[in-house]
């Protein structure tokens, strides 16, 4: 007797034969589910629409295409979840005063909801490094691409020595606390250490309290020397550690950092008016041409030389961006009229320059040019 076949489970349906995520031709996301990590902490699991497996390294981002209030903002999340479930791709991210992505994002995202995506792209990992041994530091949300790499390691097997340092406000603040503190418990070669500022309103936090300091990363960490160092968090964060390192004596090249830190983008935004200023009085004189920005009413002008992102921060005009190589897309805008010449390291697909995008961090004008910002 033949046997009875029902319909497909749903979630059969979704492991049944799926395609490799084709970054060039695939680019719509749905929600599965919303997870809750900290009272201002969610993680957002994702899958293709159709059945797809993703591939990328740990420490790798993703830069969303969202539509809030009538406009595309363009932002890179890391991946926190590991190559090693490829079915699925999860963000997390921590809800920032007046954030107009992360509230969005905590208010709006549920099961169901469709995004868009590009990616996966970026050189922070570990696989472009190996080593035995590895630092990771990480000051609040830059957790995740640390998160990434700690879980696939901790799913494949791999015997490595890994310490993973956290700085967080309280203990209740810490993001993936159980789990790490669980891979800790599982594997002898892997040590978590948090260290708070203060106690929390439910939990005095025994361990190490304060900021990171170089006498806390000496306790925690003495063999840091002989270690490959990854660090991810806010800029100061960064700053701090990068200072921390020097005077421990450590080999700079080995230290490795990512940031898309944009609540300090008016900081980077100061730098570069200052070089740009420097690099314009310095330079013979160039042909100029006129940008105006149709949504601000702004017109500034900008050498053929010179990048239209780098211009507009010379002239106080203040455009979304984060890596300024091209490669994250943050910086992506519609050419309402005029023609650039763009070197992009891939953060832009060819049928979105075909229909008329380009990447301001890398493109410089060859006309007079109308930018949709």
């Amino acid at each position: 007797m033949d046997a009875i076949v029902g319909p497909m489970e749903p979630a059969e349906a979704r492991l049944a034969n799926p395609r490799p995520w084709d970054a060039d031709a695939d680019d719509e996301l749905i929600c599965r589910t919303v997870r809750e990590e900290t009272h201002d902490v969610r993680t957002f699991v994702f899958s293709a629409k159709s059945p797809r497996r993703f591939a990328h390294q740990p420490g790798q981002f993703l830069t969303f295409a969202f539509e809030i209030g009538g406009e595309t903002i363009n932002r890179c999340y890391t991946i926190a979840s590991a190559p090693t479930t490829p079915d699925t791709v999860a963000i997390t991210v921590k809800r920032v005063p007046g954030g107009p992505v992360s509230n969005w994002l905590h208010d709006t995202m549920k099961p169901g909801s469709v995004v868009r995506a590009m990616g996966p792209m970026g050189e922070f990992t570990c696989f472009r490094h190996p080593a035995e041994k590895y630092l990771f530091l990480s000051g609040g949300s830059g957790v995740t691409p640390m998160m990434a790499m700690a879980r696939t390691f901790h799913d494949l097997g791999e015997a490595r020595d890994v310490a993973f340092v956290h700085s967080a406000r309280t203990p209740a603040d810490i993001v993936f606390r159980d789990e790490l503190e669980l891979m800790a418990r599982h594997n002898p070669d892997f040590r978590f250490s948090a260290i708070c500022k203060t106690d929390g309103p439910a939990e005095r936090w025994p361990g190490v309290r304060g900021r990171l300091s170089r006498p806390a990363l000496k306790l925690l960490v003495p063999d840091l020397r002989d270690r490959e160092v990854f660090v991810c968090g806010p800029a100061p964060y960064m700053a701090a550690v990068e200072s921390m390192l020097v005077e421990l004596g450590f080999d700079m090249a080995r230290r490795h950092e990512e940031s898309f830190d944009f609540d300090a983008l008016s900081a980077q935004d100061t730098e570069a008016a200052v070089v740009a200023e420097a690099e314009l009085d310095s330079r013979p004189t160039v042909r100029t041409y006129k940008v105006e920005f149709a949504k601000t009413k702004r017109v500034i002008e900008c050498g053929e030389d010179t990048t239209v992102l780098a211009a507009a921060r010379r002239a106080g005009v203040r455009l979304p961006s984060s890596c300024s190589k091209g490669l994250c897309g943050t910086c992506k805008s519609k050419l309402v009229s005029g023609t650039v010449d763009m070197s992009h390291g891939g953060g832009i697909r060819q049928r979105e320059i075909d229909a008329g995008m380009a990447l301001l961090c890398c493109s410089k004008p060859t006309s007079d040019l109308v930018v949709d910002r």
